[in-house]
């Protein structure tokens, strides 16, 4: 877990950056979760100690390298609406809907959501943008929502 959510990022970020260094700009979004700034309600340790690894590390970088023209942020997504998340809730439909219960939109995310939040970040719209996280869930990590 921590090879793939954090480990990886590191790498990438550590060969991405000198050539962002030698074109003096570039921008880098880091993928974590939700659950890295509000914690999990079933136990997955492993998979929040990593991805709040991401965001320490993306805050860090965002701060290190701003002056060359590097911004570095993360993105910590709620559920998205994937082949994977449908797979996991084919058996069990109820599960989804507890699920859904505490998310104030009342949805899960489309991936085109995400994607368009990433672009964002990346383009020169978010020039002033670094070391930041930004959240794109739906509203989960802004209150706890119980079912009426």
């Amino acid at each position: 877990m921590q090879e793939v959510n954090l480990t990886s990022v590191f790498l990438c970020c550590k060969a991405a950056i000198p050539h962002m260094q030698r074109q003096g700009r570039g921008a880098i979004v880091n993928t974590a979760s939700f659950v890295a700034v509000m914690g999990a309600a079933t136990s997955q340790i492993s998979y929040t100690a990593s991805k709040g690894g991401v965001l320490a590390m993306t805050r860090e970088l965002g701060v290190q390298f701003a002056r060359e023209g590097i911004r570095v942020n993360a993105l910590c997504p709620g559920p998205v609406d994937t082949p994977l998340l449908q797979e996991l809730f084919a058996a069990d439909p109820e599960r989804a809907q507890r699920r859904l219960v505490h998310i104030p939109m009342g949805r899960f995310a489309k991936p085109e959501e995400i994607a368009s939040t990433v672009a964002f970040l990346a383009s020169d719209d978010a020039g002033f943008i670094t070391a930041s996280t930004f959240l794109v869930d739906g509203g989960i990590s802004g209150a706890y929502v119980t079912p009426l």
